[in-house]
């Protein structure tokens, strides 16, 4: 599998071509996400990018970082201006960007974090990185043209991980089932199960007949709440089902 790291890069080099040059009205008005505008998301990915480097330089001097760390971090960022929000995130996304290409390849191997109960490989930590600045890059380029979309590349990346997602983002129906999903760029099976328990991504069996067939990035944008009617793009499969799936799929 490709390294998130290059993925991440681009994902970066997107942002910042697609940000730095909106205006304090773009930056004040509202992003995809209903909730927040433009700089709003931007200053979620700086606060964010803080918290990482601050992550990654204390794993990697076996430190530990301090409980009041994060909150300290959001409420500096929630306190600055929609403009500082925008152009400090680009500040901090570049340079916790340089801190994870830094680290060598031997050191990489080694790395560990721990995030909860669970414990990530460099590789996953960093894919975490990726996944959230993908879709918060993608909810920035959606307010501003309908037609975005997931660029392949990261797309490609996220969809192979999106197994711990579904079981985070995922809300039961009631109804019990599974449905077989394929992605194109990348192909993919996929099978989704629901049950009173949970939900639940498999891969797909081998020669299944799909339910539905989709782009992988609007797979991934769907597990992510963020498939609406109007960001959709061509699909096979009956749409009441992909309606359903919108339900289960609520976004966060």
């Amino acid at each position: 599998m490709p390294s998130p790291v290059t993925a991440l890069r681009t994902s970066v080099e997107r942002l910042h071509t697609l940000a730095s040059g909106l205006d304090d009205d773009q930056v004040g008005s509202p992003s995809y996400c209903d909730e927040w505008s433009i700089a709003q998301v931007l200053s979620h990915l700086g606060s964010g990018a803080v918290i990482f480097q601050r992550s990654l330089e204390d794993v990697r001097a076996g430190t530990t970082t301090p409980d009041d760390f994060n909150a300290s971090v959001w409420d500096e960022w929630n306190s600055k201006s929609p403009r500082a929000q925008a152009d400090d995130a680009l500040v901090a996304d570049e340079a916790v960007t340089e801190a994870i290409e830094a680290v060598d390849e031997t050191e990489r191997g080694r790395l560990v974090f721990n995030l909860g109960p669970m414990s990530l490989s460099f590789d996953d930590y960093v894919g975490m990185r990726l996944n959230e600045h993908a879709f918060h890059t993608w909810d920035i380029a959606a307010a501003l043209d309908k037609s975005a979309r997931l660029p392949d590349d990261e797309a490609a990346l996220v969809v192979d991980n999106l197994g711990r997602i579904v079981a985070f983002s995922g809300r039961p129906d009631g109804r019990e089932r599974t449905i077989a999903i394929r992605t194109t760029e990348p192909e993919r099976d996929f099978a989704l199960h629901l049950s009173s328990d949970g939900v639940e991504l498999l891969t797909g069996e081998p020669g299944q007949q799909p339910d539905l067939v989709l782009p992988a990035e609007a797979f991934a944008r769907l597990v992510y709440g963020r498939l609406d009617a109007a960001h959709t793009p061509a699909f096979v499969g009956d749409a009441a089902l992909l309606d359903s799936l919108r339900t289960v799929f609520p976004g966060f």
